[in-house]
């Protein structure tokens, strides 16, 4: 894929970034100049939303959040929140939430959440200005600038499913860059610089249907959860693709425990490309979305591709928020 121009400068493809010299290799620093801390978000250009504004012909909006408690017990120790609603008097109700973990239920990880492990925090921010109240790395630069374009829903528990293969998500499947572009092609959608990738296991519909609590509480004692497989040639693949967001229905995007890969993760979760993706190269991921409702409209024909609008809480310095994304069509 040739490179585009980010304010006349040439964004180039990962293998370049893998060489680069002035930075960081496999990294995306300085390569976005005006809302740098917003990442590959900046992908998603103005020319993109007005495409994807030509998909709503229905007016039918869908929403992609789960509710903030669903996922409890959680597959790690993010607990669900406890609301308490006060009153002044009897025409009145004010009401605030405790124990409100920001990536518990659907949510997107902000560029905060992880730093690589050699290289540091994405742009090199200094880990002293990562503390609650500073704006940098913010999840706050999607909610003054929300994340917003072409919406490509990829079906890949319905693809395999359709092969009479349905993913294994007891064992925790690790799912190939493969499987995604075979269902791609299924589907018969390409995609486009700037899009927003859902990617639907059918992990959460099976974690939230099918399992008792023993059952939820077994997963996070491994934790063992369906994911992408990690490898090089994913990390690329994203980054290749000009991708301004990339999300999926399951626990961590990538498969949970990860193989013990030294290229990735550092010492403290070897094996893991999160730090990549969004330490190196600024990519805005989500977790645990809500992603059914997509998939039953695109078998009934309804089609793959939605306007999709992501609209994290304005939160300064916050590390992750729920996602409040809805899709469009």
């Amino acid at each position: 894929m040739s490179p585009r121009k980010e304010n006349d400068v040439p964004v180039p493809d990962y293998r370049d970034l893998r060489a680069r010299d002035d930075g960081p290799a496999g990294s995306s620093w300085g390569l976005f100049d005006r809302t740098p801390e917003r990442g590959m978000a900046n992908f998603a250009q103005a020319s993109h939303v007005v495409e994807a504004a030509g998909l709503v012909r229905r007016g039918t909006v869908f929403n992609l959040d789960y509710p903030l408690d669903a996922f409890d017990p959680s597959v790690v120790w993010r607990t669900p929140p406890e609301q308490t609603i006060t009153s002044s008097h009897a025409d009145q109700r004010d009401d605030y939430v405790d124990h409100l973990w920001l990536q518990a239920s659907s949510h997107v990880d902000g560029l905060r959440h992880r730093r690589h492990h050699d290289a540091g925090f994405y742009q090199g921010v200094p880990d002293a200005e990562v503390r609650p109240g500073t704006p940098a790395l913010g999840v706050q630069r999607w909610a003054e600038e929300p994340i917003v374009g072409r919406g490509v829903l990829v079906d890949l528990a319905r693809y395999r499913e359709a092969l009479g293969r349905p993913i294994d998500h007891a064992a925790g499947e690790p799912l190939p860059l493969g499987l995604v572009e075979e269902t791609l092609s299924w589907q018969g959608v390409s995609l486009r610089e700037g899009d927003l990738l859902l990617l639907r296991t059918g992990w959460a519909e099976w974690y939230l249907s099918e399992l008792d609590t023993a059952g939820r509480e077994a997963i996070g004692q491994t934790p063992r959860c369906t994911g992408l497989a990690q490898s090089r040639e994913l990390v690329a693949w994203l980054w290749d693709h000009r991708l301004a967001l990339v999300a999926s229905d399951t626990f961590a995007l990538e498969a949970m425990p990860p193989p013990p890969d030294p290229r990735f993760g550092g010492p403290h979760e070897p094996g893991m490309v999160h730090q990549d993706l969004i330490g190196l190269l600024g990519l805005p991921l989500g977790e645990q979305w809500k992603l059914d409702a997509l998939s039953a409209h695109a078998a009934g024909g309804g089609g793959y591709t939605y306007l999709v609008v992501v609209k994290p809480l304005n939160l300064v310095g916050g590390v992750g928020s729920p996602a409040n994304a809805v899709a469009l069509c």
